[in-house]
């Protein structure tokens, strides 16, 4: 007699998924090793095919794998809709909540409205996940996630999004730099400057580049090191490397490194970046997630200008 599929064997093969190994996954699950393994094999038999390849060097997904743990993925974010939905009638911004933030804007801007936000709705439990945009919205797609706070446009038709500020651009330089001298600087003023940029993936990468688009920033990014993070690019520029593209809110309040950087504003218009909270169209939180973006736009630190 096959077993019956059950929402927890789901849970098991997308951690599987997620991880390619079993004691990542286990560790992931709060379950050991050979309980997660028995709970695939289950699964598997249940539904009659391989869905794991498994080798003392790696773990794969088989085709039917791969196709299982995307129906799984569905599967149980309905469930967590469900439950949202059923638990959201007890008030909004109650309960769990999954927010993903890109790294650009999540240690600046979250340290400074999470204070208020808990104290105003202190039965919000809010889990954190900071990473590059693409795979933030993956997460929320797969339901992984419940929200995002990124930088727009955000493409993909499946999102609902509220912008919530507009947040300026500003050019850090090494101390001593000719621009320092200014108290403001053009995006012509950069022509030729040595450009130091986060890796691929950040989107910041791309609004900076768009910023500088003429070819010989471009030309010379390619031969310099790409940070992993804002603070290392602060680094870089302390070091005398080159200078690069911050954003407001990284630099409101913040010290420079040992005092070796410079921070200049653009002259206006401004180059700037929008901000947004995402979510998926069809979520039951819906207007608990509006009831956030205002809340956000209220509470907004010096540096963001709020929308709306």
């Amino acid at each position: 007699m096959s077993h019956a599929v059950t929402l927890k064997q789901l849970r098991y093969l997308v951690a599987v998924a997620d991880t390619l190994h079993f004691g990542k996954a286990a560790d992931a699950s709060n379950i050991s090793q050979p309980s997660l393994s028995a709970q695939i094999q289950q699964l598997e038999e249940a539904l009659g095919a391989q869905l794991v390849e498994r080798t003392k060097r790696r773990v794969l997904l088989t085709p039917a794998g791969t196709e299982v743990t995307a129906r799984a993925r569905r599967i149980l974010a309905e469930v967590r809709d469900l439950t949202d939905s059923v638990q959201g009638k007890a008030g909004p911004l109650a309960g769990d909540l999954r927010l993903g933030v890109i790294p650009t804007v999540g240690p600046f801007l979250l340290p400074r409205v999470l204070p208020s936000l808990r104290r105003t709705y202190p039965e919000l439990r809010l889990y954190l996940r900071e990473d590059q945009t693409e795979r933030l919205a993956d997460r929320l797609k797969s339901g992984d996630l419940d929200a995002l706070l990124l930088a727009m446009p955000v493409n993909e038709p499946s999102f609902e999004t509220e912008a919530l500020f507009d947040e300026s651009f500003v050019v850090a330089l090494p101390a001593g730099h000719r621009l320092a001298a200014r108290n403001q600087v053009t995006e012509s003023d950069l022509a030729g400057e040595h450009l130091l940029l986060l890796e691929e993936g950040h989107c910041f990468r791309e609004q900076a580049l768009a910023i500088c688009n003429n070819p010989r920033p471009r030309e010379r990014e390619r031969e310099s090191f790409a940070a992993t993070s804002l603070d290392t690019l602060r680094e870089m520029v302390a070091s005398r490397i080159g200078i690069t593209l911050l954003p407001a809110l990284s630099v409101t309040g913040a010290s420079a490194p040992n005092g070796s950087i410079e921070i200049r504003p653009f002259a206006r218009p401004c180059p700037s970046r929008r901000i947004a909270l995402a979510w998926r169209r069809d979520a039951a939180r819906d207007a608990e997630f509006r009831i956030l973006a205002q809340f956000l736009r209220d509470n907004l630190p010096l540096g963001a200008d709020a929308l709306g």
